[in-house]
C-alpha cells in the first residue's frame, strides 16, 4: 500500500502558494537560511491565530515580483518529487500589491516561475487568485477585474479565504454574484471553522467547491446541497488537525463524507507550514479513515472531474487513472 501511494499520480487543488515557500526559495529571496521550525507549525497549535503567525515570513518574502516568480518556480519543481502531475497553486495578489507591484504583474511574476519549472518537471498547473476576506470587497472585485485577462491563461478560478468567524460568507455574496459575470469558475474556504451556515451561503453562491467543509459533519442537510449541487469538498486533514478545526484524527469527517455521497479530494492546504504533502494526506486517510486502495484513486479521478483545468488537460489527466 505504502509503495501505491508513493508511485501513483497525485493531484493537489486546494494548496496555498504563501504556506508552501521551500527553504531554498526563502533564501534566495532573503539571502539568510531560514530554520525549517521557523516556518513550520507545531502539530497541535493552540487555535488558528497560532498556525497563520508562521506565515508571517512568507508574506513578507513575497513583495515582488522576482521573488514571486522564484518561489513559484521552486514551489512547481518541489511538488514533482512526489509523483504530483497536476497542481492548483492559489494566492492572494493584493497581499503582494503595493511599492511598485500591482495585482497583474503578481500573477505575471507566478505565471512566469510556474512556466519555467514545467518545462523542467512537467507537472501542470494553474492559479487560483484569492480575495482575503479582511480585503475590502472593492479591492478584491479591482484584483479579480485586473486578473480576468489570465483567466485560461494560466489562471484557472478564484477563492474566498480568511477568517470565516469575522467575516461570514453572507457578507460576500455581492462579491460572488459579481466574480460569476467575470466567468471564473471558483472555491470558497467555508466551513473550517465551525459554522456549516457558510457553506450553504457558499453553495448557494455558486461555488463549484468548498474549500475544507468539515462543519457540515453530522449536518446531512447541508451535504445533501453540496450533493445535489455536484460540489467538491476539499479536504486538508493535517491541517484541519493542526489547527484544532478537527478534534482528533479518529473524529475526522473524511469516512463519513465518502459514505454519504460528497464528492471528496484530498489536498495539503499548507505543504511547508503544516509539514505535508498528498503522499502524508493519503497515509493519514488510509490509517485513520479507513480509506481503500480503490477510493485512493477515486479520490483522485474526483480531482480530475473538479479540477478547473481546461478540457485538454483533463483528458491527459483522466488516462493517467484510466488505462
Amino acid at each position: 500500500m505504502g509503495d501505491m501511494i508513493r508511485h501513483m499520480p497525485k493531484i493537489d487543488l486546494h494548496c496555498h502558494l504563501d504556506g508552501s515557500l521551500t527553504l531554498e526559495s526563502v533564501r534566495k529571496i532573503t539571502g539568510r537560511d531560514v530554520a525549517p521550525e521557523e516556518l513550520q507549525a507545531e502539530d497541535r497549535c493552540r487555535d488558528l491565530a497560532e498556525y497563520l503567525k508562521k506565515f508571517d515570513i512568507p508574506i513578507a518574502c513575497l513583495k515582488t515580483g522576482e521573488a514571486l516568480k522564484i518561489v513559484a518556480r521552486e514551489f512547481l519543481l518541489d511538488v514533482a518529487k512526489e509523483n504530483i502531475c497536476y497542481i492548483e497553486a492559489r494566492f492572494a495578489p493584493l497581499h503582494s500589491a503595493g511599492e511598485g507591484l500591482n495585482s497583474r504583474q503578481a500573477v505575471e511574476a507566478v505565471l512566469d516561475g510556474l512556466a519555467e519549472a514545467e518545462k523542467i518537471c512537467h507537472v501542470r498547473y494553474g492559479v487560483i487568485v484569492c480575495a482575503m476576506r479582511h480585503h475590502s470587497q472593492e479591492d478584491s472585485l479591482a484584483m479579480f477585474k485586473e486578473c480576468r485577462e489570465y483567466l485560461g491563461e494560466g489562471v484557472c478560478g478564484a477563492d474566498l479565504a480568511g477568517d470565516e468567524a469575522s467575516w461570514p460568507m453572507q457578507n460576500y455574496r455581492n462579491l460572488f454574484r459579481e466574480v460569476k459575470k467575470l466567468d471564473y469558475s471558483f472555491t470558497i474556504h467555508a466551513g473550517e471553522c465551525g459554522n456549516a451556515e457558510n457553506i450553504r451561503e457558499a453553495a448557494e453562491c455558486g461555488a463549484a467547491r468548498i474549500g475544507h467543509g468539515i462543519a457540515m459533519s453530522g449536518r446531512p442537510d447541508i451535504q445533501r446541497l453540496c450533493i445535489e449541487h455536484g460540489i467538491g469538498i476539499e479536504m486538508c486533514p493535517i491541517s484541519n488537525l493542526q489547527t484544532r478545526a478537527a478534534k482528533s484524527p479518529d473524529h475526522y469527517p473524511l469516512r463519513e463524507f465518502l459514505d454519504a455521497g460528497l464528492k471528496v479530494t484530498l489536498n495539503t492546504d499548507n505543504r511547508t507550514v503544516s509539514r505535508t504533502s498528498i503522499t502524508r494526506e493519503m497515509e493519514f486517510a488510509r490509517n485513520h479513515c479507513g480509506v481503500t486502495d480503490e477510493e485512493l484513486l477515486q479520490l483522485e479521478r474526483n480531482a480530475v472531474d473538479l479540477a478547473f483545468a481546461d478540457d485538454a488537460v483533463k483528458h491527459e489527466l483522466w488516462k493517467l487513472w484510466n488505462h
